[in-house]
């Protein structure tokens, strides 16, 4: 063994080097495995360690998530001065071995012996636990404004994420009230007039939507029908269907022929609106004294009549432009008699184009199929019929479009 280790140890200076070599001679050696303690924190001990070969860890919290290494000892360093001078000689800190290690083992006893024979050796570790003091307090302060830091990174997050959370409230708050105000437009009950009944279901796939639809008086025998879609969904295709439909619906109050109404209402979209958007839709007027339903479409899907014997046909139609794209458009528009116990289905793309959860869209002729069972049905009951068939096939499947439906039942004479 190497007893100049002591000659190095700030501890031990001033030592006649013949007498401390006589006195390392008399201290037991004991050696220890890798991750074996020497002591734990908390411990009461009266032994003092100085590393022969091998090093060891001092650490606080061993065992723990808020384990912190204080330093490492290597060869010459000493442990457990603290147990010696500290009253109850209590671990202030655990040690374990980092690699194998063998130390000298100094008693409470043996040092009180040497500090009698070398009074200077008390002023020596009075200076070195004054060092090593600074550096524990140096290293507790980096680790405690890693901490601050971390906490104050954890509170910014958290100050972020409740605003965050505080403004998604906000904004389903507005589209709450938005959506109220949508469902707000359009008609609280339907006319009752002899001979009809009317139908309507409506579906947003977001909060608010870009569907409309309305069934209204327009006079004496006459009844007003329409039904929009406008292109893409949320918040700003609900301002565009509000302005839409509030178009019409002012056209509509002058009596003029369904085809005139769409055209002065595309003037005013192109006139007003500057953004690429575009509305279908399909305004017709009931005689309900004939069942004449006239009718002029704007891009918008035909409409499907069931008749009494179950036979669904869609409607003749010609090419129809959209509104709101163009200065100048062409419409579609026809018009057909209703005889007694058929029913009139206008609807949106927004149905034929619901899928599947394999992706596969309902499609017309489901739609069709679905409708021919329906004879003798009323026309909500022939909205709801079809709105559930439809719920039933998306089976819970993410809506991409508005769903919208209007239907017009001739009662049976």
């Amino acid at each position: 063994m190497d007893e100049s280790i002591f000659l190095k140890i700030p501890l031990f200076q001033g030592v006649p080097s013949s007498e401390l070599f006589e006195m390392v001679n008399e201290l037991p050696i004991k050696a220890y495995e890798a991750g074996a303690y020497i002591f734990r924190e908390g411990d009461a001990g009266d032994e003092l360690y100085v590393v022969m070969d091998g090093s060891l860890e001092v650490v606080l919290g061993a065992d723990t998530s808020d384990e912190l290494l204080l330093r490492t000892c290597g060869s010459g360093e000493y442990i457990g001065e603290m147990s010696l001078i500290l009253p109850e000689g209590k671990r202030t800190a655990s040690v374990r071995a980092k690699t194998r290690t063998r130390t000298w083992v100094m008693s409470h006893d043996k040092f009180r012996e040497i500090i009698k024979r070398w009074p200077m050796m008390a002023y020596s570790m009075v200076r070195i636990l004054s060092e090593r003091l600074g550096t524990t307090n140096e290293a507790s302060f980096r680790d405690l404004s890693e901490k601050n830091r971390q906490l104050q990174k954890a509170y910014d997050e958290l100050k972020a994420a409740q605003e965050q959370l505080i403004e998604k409230e906000r904004l389903e708050r507005e589209l709450q009230v938005a959506a109220e105000i949508q469902l707000s437009i359009l008609p609280n009950q339907l006319p009752s007039v002899e001979g009809f009944d009317f139908g309507a279901r409506i579906l947003p796939a977001r909060h608010v939507g870009g569907d409309f639809y309305d069934v209204f008086e327009n006079g004496a025998d006459r009844i007003g029908v329409v039904i929009g879609d406008v292109a893409d969904k949320g918040i700003p295709s609900a301002i565009f269907m509000a302005r839409a439909h509030a178009l019409i619906m002012a056209e509509a109050d002058a009596g003029l022929p369904p085809g005139a109404v769409l055209d002065l209402v595309n003037r005013h979209i192109t006139h007003l609106e500057k953004s690429a958007q575009f509305v279908t839709a399909l305004y017709g007027i009931l005689n309900s004294a004939t069942g004449e339903f006239a009718y002029a479409r704007a891009g918008h899907e035909p409409p499907l009549i069931l008749s009494p014997d179950g036979k669904v046909e869609r409607v003749s139609h010609a090419p129809g432009m959209a509104l709101g794209l163009w200065d100048s458009i062409t419409l579609d528009e026809h018009t057909v008699t209703l005889e007694p116990g058929s029913t009139l289905v206008l609807f949106t793309d927004g149905m034929t184009d619901c899928r599947d959860p394999k992706g596969v869209a309902f499609g017309l002729e489901r739609i069709k199929s679905t409708l021919s069972g329906l004879v003798g049905l009323s026309a909500q009951q022939v909205c709801d019929k079809l709105f559930d068939t439809l719920m039933s096939y998306q089976k819970g499947a993410k809506q991409d479009d508005d769903v919208t439906l209007v239907a017009i039942h001739v009662a049976k004479k």
